[in-house]
Formats: structure tokens, C-alpha cells, sequence
């Protein structure tokens, strides 16, 4: 089935579940540098493989949309509520999921000490922070790490998910 669009609330009395190949890309080794985009990566499983990858969220438009009839277009610019799930399969060396610069983190990351050395922690971004880094160890990124982006409004995406690390772990997130 192809891409279908719906104006008001969908009901299932049953559910959705999305199976297939397509509902999961990976990410190869090598990549290094990636830019999303929501026809592409939006509500999709990213499964990182490169451990040395910096992945650009694509910029928030909550833009209305002027076309006819009751209803925002199909083919919408505005991408407020698109999501993105990231598992890290390859456990990160140097990963940096970043912003435009513009938008900001919002939410929380829970960071795991998989090693006696740490502790069990969690993280909130600060106002300014639009990045999040991982090594792999203090701040997070061993495989199994996961992390949910979603663009709630104008200027902030939502965070959340659970990093695996090790030694005394610190905040993923920063400045660019």
C-alpha cells in the first residue's frame, strides 16, 4: 500500500503494528555523515552501525499549510510530531545526534553504568543544548543504547531513551 493521508482522528478497535524490512533501516559503517529527512526516516527504526556517524535532525517546521479543502495537504512542509528511534547496534566511538542549531532538546535520557565504576543516572538537556554525543562509555552509546526524538513544537524536540555506558558516566547532551 502506498502513502495514505487521512484529515481528523484514526480509529483502530484492533491496533496497528508496522512489520517489514522497510520499517527498519541501517545504518552502515562508513557512513559518517547523515542528514534525515521525514519521508525517509520519520517513525522508522535508524539501527546505527557505524560507530564514528554524525546524524542532523532535520529542521522543525510547524508551518501552516495553505492548500485546498478541510485539511493540511499530503504533501505538507510542517513535520511537528514526526518521530525518530535510534538503537545503537554498534556501540558508538564518537556518534553526535545534533539539531539545525535552532531547535533544542527537550526531555530526559536515562544513562545505565553497565560497570561496578558508575552509577544509575538520569539526564535532562539545559535550555541551550542541541546535541547529544556518545562514546560509548561515559556518555552512553554501547550497543543496546536506544534514544526517541520527536518534534513536539516549534523549536523543541522531545528526548528520551536509555544509554548504556561505563565509568563515571556524564551527560550526552551539549552545545554545538
Amino acid at each position: 500500500m502506498g502513502k495514505s493521508t487521512f484529515d481528523g482522528p484514526v480509529r483502530s478497535l484492533n491496533g496497528f503494528f508496522a512489520q517489514g524490512p522497510g520499517n527498519i533501516i541501517n545504518i552502515a559503517d562508513g557512513t559518517n555523515t547523515l542528514t534525515l529527512d521525514v519521508a525517509t526516516y520519520a517513525g522508522r527504526m535508524i539501527m546505527t552501525n557505524d560507530a564514528s556517524l554524525i546524524i542532523t535532525l532535520p529542521t522543525i517546521n510547524t508551518s501552516t499549510d495553505a492548500s485546498a479543502g478541510p485539511g493540511t495537504g499530503p504533501n505538507t512542509l510542517n513535520n511537528q510530531g514526526a518521530d525518530f528511534f535510534f538503537f545503537i547496534e554498534t556501540a558508538a566511538t564518537a556518534v553526535a545526534i545534533k539539531t539545525d542549531g535552532t531547535d533544542k532538546f527537550v526531555g530526559s535520557i536515562l544513562m545505565v553504568a553497565t560497570d561496578a565504576a558508575g552509577a544509575t543516572t538520569g539526564y535532562a538537556p539545559a535550555a541551550s543544548n542541541d546535541v547529544i554525543n556518545l562514546n560509548g562509555t561515559t556518555t552512553g552509546g554501547a550497543a543496546g543504547s536506544w534514544i526517541w526524538i520527536k518534534a513536539t513544537k516549534a523549536l523543541k524536540y522531545r528526548v528520551e531513551g536509555v544509554l548504556l555506558g561505563s565509568g563515571l558516566v556524564a551527560t550526552p547532551f551539549a552545545d554545538a
